[in-house]
């Protein structure tokens, strides 16, 4: 993840660039970040993930949005415009639905990591994502064959829920009864 330009901007500023730019950019504390192309393999673990929760999700009251899909990060005790892209999202909450984006916070978010966007998911995201609440936030690392699951404890702090390298099954604390064979998505 690139910082896009260099300068804190306006929110305003970042709308304007976003409709002159086919990047996919995010907005966090007044920076616009550009996300890099997905690779192959990030898209194939992706659309695998998808399809997983989305079969899960059927009938139930929650939905899955693939990337590019905007989240603007909205609760009572955070002030400020950040909106990001999350490679997978679960909304539960139907009521932060605008014709372009979320607004609001989603229960879970899904971030594939790629060589160079691990910092920002692993330390600017997981601090974010904990800070507006989201309940559960999985890590899936393509280069290790490896996911990780953070779950939001009582003191709102993530604790990890679960790990996996190579092969196991991975589950969700939020999604009760949503598990997945690590070999089935990588």
């Amino acid at each position: 993840m690139n910082l896009y330009i260099n300068e804190s901007m306006s929110i305003d500023d970042y709308f304007k660039i976003r409709e002159k730019s086919e990047h996919l950019l995010e907005y966090i504390d007044g920076f616009i970040y550009m996300s890099p192309s997905p690779s192959t393999k990030h898209q194939r673990i992706s659309s695998k993930l998808h399809i997983k929760l989305g079969n899960f999700l059927a009938g139930k009251h929650c939905d899955v949005f693939h990337a590019p899909f905007d989240i603007e990060l909205k609760n009572e005790i955070i002030e400020g415009t950040k909106i990001v892209i999350p490679d997978l999202s679960v909304i539960c909450e139907k009521r932060g639905f605008t014709e372009s984006r979320y607004i609001g916070v989603p229960n879970l978010i899904v971030e594939i990591l790629s060589p160079s966007n691990q910092s920002h998911d692993l330390i600017t995201k997981l601090n974010l994502y904990m800070n507006y609440g989201v309940k559960e936030y999985w890590i899936v690392n393509p280069m290790l064959h490896s996911i990780t699951v953070y779950a939001l404890n009582d003191e709102s702090m993530y604790d990890q829920h679960d790990m996996k390298t190579r092969n196991g099954i991975i589950t969700s604390k939020f999604l009760v009864g949503f598990k997945i064979d690590l070999e089935e998505i990588f």
